[in-house]
This record gives C-alpha cells, sequence and structure tokens, in this order.
C-alpha cells in the first residue's frame, strides 16, 4: 500500500511539472489529487485562485478514460476549454445551449471514441435522454462538479438544477466523483456529499483565511446616515470596487447616489434583462465601471484580480454568502477592505426572507397526486402548468417530497412517484415539518451573521471558527483588533474543545465551533447554531462528549 501511494505521489509530481509547469503542488491540490487518483469520491474546498481546476485536469489526465466536467456558466466553461487548449493538457470541447445540435452531436461522438479527454457542460444538458445515453456509452472515469455549493440549499447560490446530479452520476454507472467549491461550511460539506452520493468520500478543506483582506463593521441606526458613511467610504477608497445590497432597489438607489457624487456606478440585478447583466459585467472586468453594486446575482464566475474592496450596504443572509462575497477583492494577494454597513434594523430584511416561501401542505399533496396520476415520468415544466405554481416554488416542492421519499428526480430531470411511497397525506405532513425545521435553520444562519456583525473580538477568528477551521487569537488586521478590543481580559476555561463533537439533551449531536468569553457556539446537526453560556451548560450538564 505504502508502494503504490508512493508512486501515485510521485506520478503527480511528474505532471504537474511537465504538464503545467509546477515546481511543487500546493498541499490542497496534492491532497485532492491523491485522494481521487486512489479510488475515493473526492470534494476540495479551497479558495479561488488556489488551483482546484488543475485538480480534475491532472486526474483525468492520469484516469483512462474520459472526463465530463458540470459548470454552472457558459463563460466559465469557455474559459476552462481555452485554458486547457492553451497548456496542451488534453482535447476538450463544451455543449452548452449556444451550440448546434449538429456539432453536438459530432462532440459526443468524439468523446465516445475517445478523441475528447474533457467535456464541458451545464447540467440543464442532462434533460436530454439521448445525450445522457451517449455520455453513459462514453464511459467516463470522471465526473467533475464545478461550484459544487450549487447543489446544496444551505449554499449561497442553490440551484435548484444541480439536485439531479445524483441520480446522472449513478445512471453513468458511478465514475469516480470530484466536486469542487471555494467556499463551504459544516453543513453545505455534509450536503453535498448526501446529494452527489460520494462512496468512501475524502474531504479536502484548504485555505479559509484570506489574510490580505482587513475586516470591519460599521454600525449605524439610522439609514440616511449609513447611507452616507457608505459614499464617503467609497469615495475615499481605491477602485474598483464591488458594493452589495440586499434587494434591488437598494442596488439603484446607491448607484443614484454614487453617481451623484461623480463615482461611476452601474447596478446589476436579477431584474435586469440577461444582456443588460452581461454588459454591465463586462464594463466592470474591463474597469470601465468603477464600482457595481449588486445583489447576490452578482458573483459565480467573477475572477477580477484588482477588487480594492467589498462594500455591503446590507447585511448578508449567513456567514457562508458573506464570505464568499468578500472573497471577490485582493486576488491579485495586493490588500483589500471587506467592510459591512450594519443597522440591526436590515436583519428584519433577512428574517423576513428567510420566512418567505412557505410550503402549504395541502399544495404538496395536490403535487404528489399530480405526479401519481400521469402514471409516466413528468417533467416540472408540465407540473408548473397544470398546477399553477412558479418553477421556484415548484423545485421547492419536488425537493420536499423527494426528500421525504415520496418521489425520485430521473437523471434527465424528470420525476416520478417511488414504490412503496408513504400516504400522500403523511408525506406532505413530513414536507410541512422540515420545512419548519429548516426554518428554524435559517433563523439561525442569520444569528450567526448577527454574531459577526456584533463581536467584540478578532472578526477572522470568528469567520474562520465558523468554517471550522481553528484560529485563536488576534490577527491584527481587522477593526477590533486594531481598536485593542479583541484582547481577552481573561481566558475562560472551556468545557470541550474546539471541534469536538458534543450532544445535547433536546437538540441532539452537534459540534463547537467557537468560544466567545463566556459564550459557547454549538452548530448542531438538527437545529443548527445555538449560542449558550458556558455557565449554564456545566451548571445544567446540558452537553455531553460524544464518544
Amino acid at each position: 500500500m505504502g508502494q503504490r501511494k508512493g508512486k501515485h505521489k510521485e506520478r503527480v509530481g511528474h505532471l504537474a511539472q511537465e504538464l503545467f509547469g509546477y515546481e511543487h503542488l500546493r498541499p490542497g491540490q496534492e491532497a485532492a489529487l491523491q485522494a481521487v487518483t486512489e479510488g475515493h469520491d473526492t470534494l476540495a474546498v479551497m479558495p479561488t485562485g488556489s488551483g482546484k481546476s488543475m485538480i480534475y485536469q491532472a486526474a483525468g489526465n492520469i484516469l483512462p478514460g474520459p472526463t465530463v466536467v458540470v459548470s454552472p456558466l457558459i463563460a466559465l466553461q469557455r474559459d476552462q476549454v481555452e485554458a486547457i487548449e492553451e497548456h496542451n493538457i488534453g482535447n476538450a470541447a463544451l455543449v452548452n445551449s449556444t451550440v448546434r445540435p449538429a456539432e453536438i452531436q459530432e462532440t459526443l461522438e468524439e468523446l465516445k471514441e475517445g478523441n475528447l479527454e474533457f467535456l464541458f457542460l451545464a447540467p440543464e444538458q442532462f434533460n436530454n435522454e439521448e445525450t445522457l445515453q451517449q455520455l453513459k456509452q462514453a464511459k467516463p472515469s470522471l465526473f467533475v462538479v464545478d461550484e459544487a455549493h450549487c447543489i446544496s440549499e444551505w449554499g449561497y447560490d442553490f440551484r435548484p438544477e444541480y439536485l439531479r446530479l445524483g441520480a446522472v452520476i449513478e445512471e453513468l454507472g458511478h465514475p469516480r466523483t470530484l466536486a469542487l467549491t471555494a467556499t463551504a461550511s459544516l453543513p453545505v460539506r455534509q450536503e453535498i456529499v448526501e446529494r452527489l452520493q460520494m462512496r468512501d468520500p475524502r474531504i479536502v478543506v484548504r485555505g479559509f483565511d484570506r489574510p490580505n483582506i482587513w475586516l470591519g463593521v460599521e454600525t449605524f441606526h439610522d439609514e440616511s446616515q449609513k447611507l452616507q458613511a457608505l459614499l464617503e467610504r467609497v469615495a475615499q477608497s481605491e477602485k474598483p470596487g464591488i458594493v452589495y445590497a440586499a434587494t434591488r432597489k437598494h442596488s439603484e438607489q446607491v448607484v443614484e447616489a454614487l453617481s451623484q457624487i461623480g463615482v461611476k456606478a452601474a447596478f446589476y440585478h436579477a431584474g435586469m434583462k440577461i444582456r443588460e447583466r452581461e454588459e454591465t459585467q463586462t464594463a466592470f472586468m474591463n474597469d470601465e465601471i468603477e464600482v457595481i453594486v449588486a445583489t447576490t446575482a452578482f458573483g459565480m464566475g467573477v475572477d477580477k484580480a484588482n477588487v480594492h474592496f467589498v462594500f455591503h450596504y446590507d447585511i448578508s443572509d449567513s456567514v457562508d454568502a458573506y464570505y464568499q462575497e468578500i472573497g471577490r477583492a485582493g486576488r491579485d494577494g495586493d490588500d483589500a477592505e471587506a467592510i459591512l454597513f450594519y443597522n440591526p434594523k436590515d436583519l428584519g430584511i433577512r428574517l423576513f426572507l428567510a420566512s418567505s416561501g412557505k410550503i402549504d401542505e395541502e399544495q404538496a399533496e395536490l403535487v404528489a397526486e399530480e405526479i401519481e396520476q400521469h402514471n409516466r415520468p413528468v417533467t416540472p415544466k408540465e407540473l408548473c402548468a397544470k398546477l399553477n405554481l412558479t418553477e421556484t416554488k415548484m423545485m421547492q416542492m419536488l425537493t420536499s417530497l423527494e426528500e421525504v421519499g415520496m418521489i425520485k428526480t430521473l437523471p434527465t430531470g424528470e420525476v416520478i412517484i417511488v414504490e412503496h411511497a408513504p400516504e400522500q397525506e403523511e408525506a406532505a405532513e413530513e414536507v410541512a415539518r422540515r420545512q419548519e425545521w429548516r426554518r428554524q435553520y435559517e433563523r439561525s444562519r442569520i444569528e450567526m451573521i448577527r454574531g459577526y456583525a456584533e463581536v467584540r473580538n478578532c472578526r477572522r477568528e470568528y469567520l474562520l471558527n465558523y468554517f471550522g477551521e481553528p484560529f485563536e487569537g488576534s490577527c491584527d488586521f481587522c477593526d477590533n483588533c486594531e481598536a485593542g478590543i479583541s484582547e481577552r481580559e481573561e481566558e475562560q476555561e472551556r468545557s470541550f474543545p474546539l471541534n469536538s463533537r458534543v450532544e445535547h439533551k433536546a437538540w441532539g449531536k452537534g459540534r463547537v465551533l467557537r468560544y466567545d468569553g463566556d459564550k459557547i457556539v454549538v452548530l448542531f446537526d438538527t437545529v443548527g447554531y445555538k449560542t449558550l453560556s458556558q455557565e449554564i451548560v456545566n451548571e445544567k450538564n446540558l452537553l455531553t462528549r460524544e464518544e
């Protein structure tokens, strides 16, 4: 076994030198590549710019058979194909909605004949039964899920079309699976592994810290004062930069205010036409716009090296989203700023949004009944038309019904009732129970971002602990550390080590994430994040160490 591992490592090292010109692999690259080549399904959580794409490019060269790469954006697919061709790593092609059917057919034939090493496509392409069958005949040895957080409802950019990928992988004979993402907290990692049905998985997590980003929070209780402070900060900061807002209305208001003080700014949100969004993003990437003010619709695929600041006019809905968004600053390695302009009232917007989208028990029952009456696989689009529901609402329903064992999603995206499914009424009740659990969990995540805004010690420590990365002390590059208020007056005795597993009498099992003075923060598997008093925990013996 040791000799085999040594040969793997040696071969990987040669590849890194020959194909990529690397003198040495980075630790995360080496660990992930070794896990994949040794036979494990692998999840690699590594920051943007750390060379995640190199992992599947090298693995694709090592493993016999073609590599299928699922990527959510056409622009990302094109970038990767160009990079592979530029470095002569192997033949690569893409299949998406912009490619003519005849070209798609030709590409799939090339793949089957072994003349193509890498095929890039979006998850929507699996809707085509013929495409899926041709991929199956090509017998891919590696199935790569890029931007894997999109499969998680706790991820910052959940995409329902990613939910079918587990079924697709099984339909293809479960080739070796590699999932890649830049940011994933513990619940997101767990959901990625479960939804992709990973076998004997290895999880590689490296480098959440972005030490060149200065972290700060400015607190306000008046909206006009908050806007004025943002304008002053943007005016005095080196450009270009990004400002995030919670709503389309806020993004447009901020742009109007910035324009009035002479800052060349543009807004970006989902209410714009696709062409308008593309033009705005291109202008920003080409430094024709100094500041882009965006909702969360802006982000994926944006790899601009010289972003000097990311300011949040409104608080994010989770630490996951906030950390991903601020990570778009300072990618050139130069110092950058991330400032949250915090008004506690803004949490009300997030709590309202977290409580919206309620699934009605009766609607869930109607959806299940409609699927059963079809007596054949049915598409979500057909169900939407029949029941007059939006696509988003329908996908919520279908995801929930699948979770309770009522339906099954086929690799093509169609759904059917499973054999021995529970009674419709019973399934609908369970859907409602799970939804209430999700709402509790969502509220707990909002409490964690509130905790970041209000924390009285090192902000970097808070962020890294949230992602399960140990960090204690002062970073000396955040507002609290610089103000000297992050120094603890006395070190509290800790009841449980960081990252240890514990069990609560009512809330079940969880993981210790951080200590904040006499408080302990635990991520529970069923109810989310809870902040507890150590004194009460010890006095009432509320937590026990999981063996």
